[in-house]
């Protein structure tokens, strides 16, 4: 399968007005002639508004091999904080609050 690199779903954007939804990223792809991996991409990202660019960055899957530039403490720092506040939560370290450290022991 194949997929999009991030040059390739910011290239099929780079003509959206922000904030934009995902129903308004999609139709931007499109009326951009953006190729199905992109569609793909973008159809994969959750149903929030994005304000920027970096957002939809933070938030596609894309190309296993699109970070091959990145240094090791870059895809760390990338691992580290994840995407977008509020998505992918469990994916996160989180440190336990007090209450959950007292329901522990």
């Amino acid at each position: 399968m194949a997929h999009a690199t991030v040059d390739e779903v910011l290239g099929a954007l780079k003509d959206v007005d922000f904030p934009a939804d995902k129903t308004q990223l999609l139709e931007a792809a499109r009326s951009a002639g953006a190729p199905g991996e992109v569609i793909s991409a973008l159809r994969g990202i959750p149903p929030e508004t994005y304000t920027n660019r970096d957002d939809i960055v933070h938030s596609i899957r894309t190309d296993p091999d699109s970070d091959l530039g990145h240094t090791p403490a870059e895809r760390a720092e990338q691992a580290r904080e994840g995407g977008k506040p509020g998505l992918s939560q469990h994916l996160r370290e989180v440190p336990k609050t007090p209450v959950e450290e007292e329901l522990d022991r």
